[in-house]
């Protein structure tokens, strides 16, 4: 969790919201696209996802 929540705060450090939708959407692609799909995983021998699904296809 404290990996999750240092990545979140460097990739948002200077987004200022206005709106709450705004900042649920900002967060809502940053867990589904960037932190779950294209971070290294260690289960994954330190790949991507999306690298594990290429090299296994």
């Amino acid at each position: 969790a404290e990996s999750f929540f240092g990545s979140l705060k460097r990739e948002m450090e200077y987004n200022y919201f206005y709106k709450i939708q705004e900042a649920e959407e900002l967060l809502f692609d940053h867990i589904e696209v960037y932190y779950n799909r294209h971070r290294s995983h260690s289960s994954l021998d330190f790949v991507s996802p999306v690298q594990f699904e290429v090299n296994a296809a």
